[in-house]
């Protein structure tokens, strides 16, 4: 998914939606604080209410329509506070974990919390984002969510979001405040671009969007608000050109002990060293795998050249929704009848174009509601079109990445059995509200990943009989091969790059020739790949989620002997919600020992 994105997904800074004055009043009042000396459990519902109530974009998004409208103020002594609450939280978890049962749902729970906080106090304290990431203060002001989904009547949505941004002229004057000096190059000016992007976003498609919801008193004051927002982040653009990418460091690394700590947020206890031995071992084997793959397409030529012919194989143009759409229901089945899993609902993902105002930073994406929502429901696997107004030269280079095998890679990942089952499973397991509210990233995109090369490993898009097939059928079945190769070429780079650029030195030149060589980019996505990296590092866990969970399906296997089912090892794994696989081990492994081998 996050190679079909132009603007990077902010993952490191993903508390953007911050803590501080809140704009409007919380729908509930939080509880009282708990002394610190008193270590009471932790009430879990308390917990969650109280968390979202200082993320409260990240809330809503959930289905916690509470939180709509609100907005947290990102001002230094508001973050302070909430570290200070975090380790207050961290000890009174610590003290409540020794009274548990290893094994028992609420141990898993309490460590599942642990592992939250320490997300957090990694951003606050480590890296701090605040002070050092520009794109901090944009992902904040995102309001894309309500124009989106379809929870309440677009004038409410509409009044919600124009609360939000009314707040981005304060935003902005408390950014220029506490950003240090001196920043991170490639930070500053992928914060300009998207910058300017949001603003003719907000002044063009957000605004026609809004104006959609017919009420005059509303629509005056969104339609002011909008304006204001948009000015003020081509200003403050102007302003990081200005004052901050002068005097802009190439130095972006967070170090050998925060890497550590970032690992230890999934319970990885194994050192860079090692995850790097462990990332390189695993390239090697999947660029074998690529040139083998391309050695079945066509022996004659080098496989990059390959891989490109391949892509010339894709729909036309106003043949692209309805054949994404065709064959997505033909992966679908094949997960059923080939009893992948059970599939926990006949309700499909709706293929649709990609809204017009997302039209310039998505190729495909999977949007699904939160496991709270009770009313917009409805999943959408979005897809781009190409636009009529562009050259023949420019929809022929766009079609290229959808072609029939990549897409049909792309939809395993994005839906089935990838992320849209993910969700239809945690909505019908009797996971409890922590289970539901907070997921691990290499859970979520490793479960993703694992599914595209386990579904063809189970047969998608092979012939039944490769010893009779035709040599037209075993072409087509090794062009599946090369297309989900090249999609683990892209992740295992990004495992290697994260760790080298982050421990070891590599510079943003040195990880982009990196993609170029080993996972067969151009220069200019190549860049892309490497700049997500500076300042999500956390994209190592594409490759380390699905590694985990290759292990794990061997070792369950082994444990289940001849009860073991494909099929039932699918069915457990997504019955607990989506945490650490570490904890995924502890749930579904008999045998102690087995807990920490992870890889």
């Amino acid at each position: 998914m996050m190679r079909r994105s132009l603007f990077p997904v902010l993952a490191l800074v993903v508390l953007a939606a911050g803590c501080g004055a809140n704009s409007g009043s919380p729908s509930r009042q939080s509880a009282a604080p708990v002394a610190t000396s008193t270590p009471a459990v932790v009430d879990s519902n308390q917990f969650i209410h109280e968390y979202y109530l200082r993320r409260p974009a990240a809330g809503s998004a959930l289905g916690l329509h509470e939180f709509d409208g609100q907005y947290r103020l990102p001002a230094r002594a508001e973050l302070r506070a909430e570290a200070v609450r975090l380790r207050d939280l961290r000890a009174r978890l610590d003290a409540e974990l020794l009274a548990l049962k290893p094994g028992s749902r609420r141990h898993g729970e309490v460590r599942l919390l642990q592992t939250v906080i320490d997300g957090d106090l990694l951003q606050f304290e480590g890296v701090r984002a605040a002070e050092r990431n520009p794109m901090f203060y944009l992902t904040s002001l995102d309001v894309s969510l309500y124009l989106k989904r379809d929870w309440k009547p677009l004038v409410e949505r509409v009044r919600d979001l124009t609360s939000i941004l009314s707040q981005a002229p304060t935003v902005f004057s408390i950014a220029r405040n506490q950003l240090e000096p001196v920043l991170p190059r490639p930070w500053v000016e992928t914060a300009i671009e998207i910058a300017d992007a949001t603003g003719a976003f907000l002044e063009n498609e957000v605004l026609t969007a809004g104006r959609a919801c017919g009420n005059a008193e509303v629509l005056a004051r969104f339609e002011t608000t909008v304006k204001s927002a948009a000015r003020e982040h081509r200003e403050f653009a102007i302003w990081l050109r200005t004052h901050r990418l002068p005097a802009t460091t190439r130095e972006f690394a967070i170090g050998r002990e925060l890497y550590q700590r970032l690992l230890g947020t999934e319970l990885i206890d194994l050192p860079p060293e090692k995850i790097l031995e462990l990332g390189m071992r695993e390239l090697k084997a999947e660029t074998t795998r690529f040139e083998a793959a391309a050695r079945d397409v066509d022996p004659t030529r080098p496989a990059t050249e390959v891989f490109k012919r391949i892509q010339r194989d894709h729909p036309t143009a106003d043949r692209l929704i309805a054949d994404t759409r065709r064959n997505l229901e033909a992966i679908r089945q094949f997960v059923v009848d080939h009893r992948i899993l059970t599939m926990p609902s006949e309700v499909r993902a709706e293929v649709t174009e990609t809204l017009p105002p997302f039209r310039a930073t998505s190729f495909a994406s999977m949007d699904t509601p939160g496991p709270f929502e009770k009313k917009a429901t409805q999943a959408y696997y979005y897809v781009t079109p190409v636009e009529p107004n562009w050259p023949p030269a420019q929809q022929e280079e766009w079609l290229t990445a959808f072609n029939y095998y990549t897409t049909d890679v792309v939809s395993i990942h994005e839906a089935y059995p990838g992320h849209y089952v993910q969700f239809l499973a945690l909505n019908a397991s009797d996971a409890s509200p922590v289970q539901k509210a907070f997921y691990s990233y290499a859970f979520a995109e490793g479960w993703a990943h694992y599914s595209e090369q386990m579904l063809l490993a189970e047969g998608f898009g092979q012939p039944a009989d490769p010893a009779r097939a035709s040599a037209k059928d075993r072409v087509r079945a090794a062009s599946y091969r090369l297309a989900q190769s090249d999609e683990a070429l892209l992740r295992v780079c990004r495992l290697c790059a994260s760790v080298q650029m982050h421990c070891f030195g590599m510079s943003l030149d040195d990880a982009t020739k990196f993609f170029v060589e080993n996972c067969h980019y151009e220069e200019k996505p190549a860049r892309q790949e490497a700049i997500r990296g500076t300042f999500d590092p956390g994209y190592c866990f594409y490759t380390l989620g699905k590694l985990q969970f290759l292990k794990l399906r061997e070792d369950w296997k082994h444990q289940e002997g001849t009860a073991y089912s494909l099929q039932r090892f699918h069915d457990e794994v997504l019955r607990h919600g989506g945490p650490p696989l570490r904890l995924l081990r502890e749930t579904m492994l008999k045998d102690p020992a087995q807990h920490s081998v992870l890889f």
